[in-house]
């Protein structure tokens, strides 16, 4: 499903009375149509999440609604915000020796399936240094060892800032982020790892999971906190595997779920259908 709509509202708050039919009344009031509308109350937090696609006059901007909608936001005390899908979001994507997310992200990317403007390619490696510079794409070279660590992270860091970037991809990125880096780019961070985790922590997960007998692998894709893989879960999906298929087997459908989910994951981010809550995400499809 697309985003749809020129913009995207997001509305956190209080369950209150009256939330819907007044967000309903401020968006009519601007000659704006709802084309999209999706909520959720959430019974053990008391939170309320919406979630509005909106189609706007010509001349509308992000700028514009806000003004017209901060009555209503200050009524109910809402945390919200307006996206112009119009503005593509800027992604940067790292990635260590591993190609398969990367590879698959770059031709989504190239299709339209993902609306996102790659600003560059980021490694400890410079295995895929040819593939970007095929695309066009920016490469960046940083090791890493237990002595450069924080300043290769300040580089990083100061490479988000200079390419104003607003999502950052861990397409198969074998280090762990500092947790000042998780910090700083708090809800910014989408990674991916096997399903398996932490059950089949450490090196080789799939030969780990072909001596256990596993019957599915998986992935999960989540935002990145410095609670190492226990960040907000975006989305998981798993294939079934049996007793014939080999480690090779495993591996070869471990990457290919792992590339489907990052991929919507990604997607749902790039589409503002993400709502953090807590340690939990409500994702509205």
């Amino acid at each position: 499903m697309s985003g749809r709509g020129k913009f995207v509202l997001l509305i956190a708050c209080e369950d209150l009375r009256g939330i819907v039919a007044a967000v309903a009344n401020s968006i009519a009031s601007q000659d704006c149509n709802i084309i999209e509308n999706s909520q959720f109350g959430d019974g053990t937090t008391g939170r309320f999440f919406m979630r509005v696609a909106i189609d706007g006059p010509e001349g509308l901007t992000a700028e514009r609604f806000t003004a017209a909608f901060i009555p209503v936001a200050t009524a109910f005390r809402l945390d919200w915000q307006i996206h112009d899908l119009r503005k593509k979001l800027r992604a940067m994507i790292l990635v260590s020796q591993g190609g398969h997310c990367l590879n698959d992200l770059l031709y989504r990317a190239s299709t339209g399936h993902l609306p996102m403007d790659i600003t560059s390619i980021v490694s400890n490696h410079t295995t895929w240094q040819r593939r970007a510079e095929h695309e066009g794409l920016a490469f960046h070279h940083l090791p890493i060892t237990a002595e450069t660590k924080l300043a290769q992270e300040a580089k990083l860091m100061a490479l988000v800032v200079e390419q104003r970037v607003d999502v950052i991809i861990l397409a198969r990125y074998m280090q762990v982020l500092s947790d000042e880096l998780c910090r700083k780019l708090d809800g910014r961070v989408i990674n991916i790892h096997h399903s398996f985790l932490p059950g089949f922590k450490g090196a080789k997960p799939y030969h780990r999971a072909y001596e256990r007998g596993v019957k599915m692998v998986g992935a999960t894709a989540h935002y990145v906190t410095p609670d190492l893989d226990e960040g907000p879960i975006i989305t998981q999906d798993v294939s079934i595997v049996d007793h014939a298929d080999t480690v090779d087997d495993l591996i070869a459908q471990g990457q290919d779920t792992e590339s489907r989910v990052l991929a919507r994951a990604v997607k749902l981010h790039l589409e503002h259908r993400v709502m953090l809550s807590g340690s939990r995400t409500v994702v509205f499809k």
